[in-house]
């Protein structure tokens, strides 16, 4: 509920614009949730707490000398009301609360998890007992819900790796990874290149695939600052920038021909962005990128410190191997033949040369792009074995799935 002090034609006034969302649906989960509570025949101790905990204290029954449990009927019958404008014979239908056991343990050991931290910045000293009592003797969905707004309104700090606790559960649940996320005091890791909860692409080549022809921004370097708040929701704030900006820099910082740099970002973006008709060239563009990557990195996360890592020779050859594997199918092909056409052996000898002078890990995943761009069909062996890749280099369980594994040839 919104507002100190709300009184209750206010709090219903509220009550009935959910119910009202998208024509009436927000009716069904609101009366839901107020019957599993009042099906659990719960003291009023505990859907006291739970109330004024989830709502902020904004709202408080007793102050108007209603219950807890009257106030939850008066919004069970607001949703049914409100469903019955739809469909005239609308009757609740009994409640289906969750009681899955192991789920329900594991929400309560999250509640236990942070019992102390809810305690110190909460007004009320039964709240724990409150939500440990809703999952298991109501429901463990609604349960979970209202722990999450307990932690979001008492701003309680939670560990990344209870945050990633809570999204598993989440994700168990069905909710989407908003409901966790949004509002919650995360205590984030530092900002580094990692790839830890990165599911698909990442950095310079995601940044490439998001200049399809069709991106929408009116400058390109909008898109650009559009792309870097992509971090998803595992990830702390400036992740995305921080992976484009190392991939940006070693690009820079290694020597590698203008033409070259050019070259690899026309065939990645499949001449989505044409840099060299507009008269920039590689080099100036990733410039660009760079300054954009260090502006929102001052503003999200000023202590980012830039990670240095080496590639071993064995990695170098590997991604090497798989390159000049596909060479000849890709020589009969060209990105763009319509419009300043690439030739498919420029883009071979351009990602050849990234392996040898700045990544492989990223000569890697521009190849990977360029297959897709150029449509080259893929053996199940060849797949198998960027798989393998992919997991030495630590990338998301969807990073191949969503780039390549179409164009994989099956028996």
């Amino acid at each position: 509920m919104a507002g100190s002090g709300t009184d209750p034609a206010a709090a219903l006034g509220y009550a009935k614009e959910l119910a009202d969302g998208a024509e009436g649906d927000g009716a069904v989960e609101l009366g839901e949730d107020a019957r599993r509570l009042l099906a659990a025949d719960l003291p009023e101790r505990v859907l006291s707490a739970v109330w004024l905990a989830s709502a902020g204290y904004a709202f408080a029954p007793g102050h108007y000398g209603m219950s807890c449990r009257g106030w939850l009927e008066k919004i069970s019958e607001l949703s049914t009301e409100r469903l019955r404008e739809n469909k005239r014979s609308y009757g609740p239908p009994p409640v289906r609360p969750v009681r899955d056991v192991r789920l329900c343990g594991a929400v309560v050991a999250e509640i236990q998890a942070t019992a102390a931290a809810l305690v110190r910045a909460s007004e009320l000293p039964q709240l724990v007992d409150a939500l440990e009592k809703v999952v298991t003797g109501a429901d463990g969905d609604l349960g979970m819900r209202l722990f999450l707004r307990a932690l979001k309104t008492h701003s309680v700090p939670v560990p990344y790796g209870q945050y990633r606790r809570l999204q598993s559960l989440a994700e168990e649940f069905g909710f989407p990874a908003a409901v966790v996320h949004d509002g919650l005091d995360i205590a984030w890791p530092p900002v580094g290149a990692n790839r830890q909860g990165v599911v698909q692409d990442f950095g310079l080549s995601r940044l490439a695939r998001l200049f399809t022809a069709g991106w929408h921004h009116r400058t390109p370097r909008a898109a650009v600052e559009n792309a870097m708040i992509g971090d998803g929701y595992e990830r702390p704030p400036g992740s995305e920038a921080a992976i484009t900006w190392e991939d940006t820099r070693r690009v820079l910082d290694s020597g590698l021909p203008d033409d070259t740099i050019t070259v690899l970002w026309l065939a990645a973006t499949d001449r989505g962005y044409n840099i060299d008709a507009c008269g920039i060239g590689g080099r100036e563009w990733l410039e660009q990128v760079v300054d954009v990557c260090e502006e929102h990195l001052t503003r999200v996360a000023p202590a980012y410190v830039p990670s240095a890592s080496a590639a071993s020779r064995e990695e170098r050859d590997a991604v090497l191997g798989e390159i000049r594997d596909i060479a000849p199918l890709a020589a009969g092909r060209v990105i763009s033949p319509a419009f300043r056409p690439l030739e498919g052996t420029t883009v071979i000898d351009a990602l050849e040369q990234v392996v040898t002078r700045v990544d492989p890990d990223l000569g890697f995943r521009l190849f990977l792009r360029t297959l897709e761009v150029l449509q080259l069909p893929v053996t199940e062996e060849q797949y198998s074995r960027y798989g393998r890749l992919g997991s030495h280099f630590q990338y998301g369980r969807d990073h191949l799935l969503f780039s390549v594994d179409h164009l994989v040839q099956r028996t």
